[in-house]
């Protein structure tokens, strides 16, 4: 299923933080006045997590946003930046294979970069994003605003698509956005493929 979010804002209206509250396994309750990534923060704390960043289209604004909490270099371990398939290949160890079948923006893409920066970061947790900002660049199968993002665990991996209707800066914000609540339903037990409503 894929979601069509308009605004950075719609992106936080995403279950979990952004419907007011959770409670969390380890007693953390983060509300609307928390921001994702100070709840993330909490959350990896306590349980004692590291995680890692791979971006492409965010340009690093998701490893930003985790970093303006004081403190989190207790549980981010870095972030790549990895823009160009060569630096996808090199830093993440994508496929060049995976790159010429899929794209860079595809499910199989982002899955192999969060297991590359996990692996490579030594991170519990990786996290990756790769999509179409815009203006340009838009294809028919895969117009401006397409955004995959990819979490991989020891446990499994998993990956979310989505559909940004804003501009560059619009579409860049929603899917940090999308990334630190898919971190968040992670923690919270419910990582699927496609964000719970």
């Amino acid at each position: 299923m894929v979601y069509g979010i308009k605004t950075s804002e719609d992106a936080t209206k995403l279950p979990a933080v952004a419907c007011g509250k959770f409670d969390s396994p380890c007693g953390i309750t983060a509300r609307m006045n928390t921001s994702s990534e100070q709840a993330l923060g909490a959350l990896l704390r306590a349980r004692g997590l590291k995680l890692a960043t791979a971006e492409s289209c965010t340009g690093g604004l998701t490893a930003d946003r985790i970093t303006d909490v004081p403190g989190s270099s207790d549980y981010f371990v870095g972030g790549v930046v990895a823009y160009a398939y060569e630096a996808k290949v090199a830093l993440l160890h994508v496929s060049w294979d995976t790159l010429r079948k899929y794209g860079a923006v595809s499910r199989e893409t982002v899955v192999e970069m969060a297991r590359g920066v996990r692996t490579a970061l030594g991170a519990d947790i990786g996290l990756s994003v790769s999509g179409i900002a815009g203006p340009g660049g838009g294809l028919p199968d895969k117009p401006v605003g397409t955004t995959w993002i990819g979490l991989s665990a020891t446990d499994g991996d998993w990956a979310r698509k989505f559909v940004w209707t804003g501009d560059r800066r619009g579409n860049k914000e929603s899917s940090a956005n999308a990334a630190l609540q898919f971190v968040l339903d992670y923690l919270d037990g419910k990582a699927g493929d496609n964000p719970p409503r």
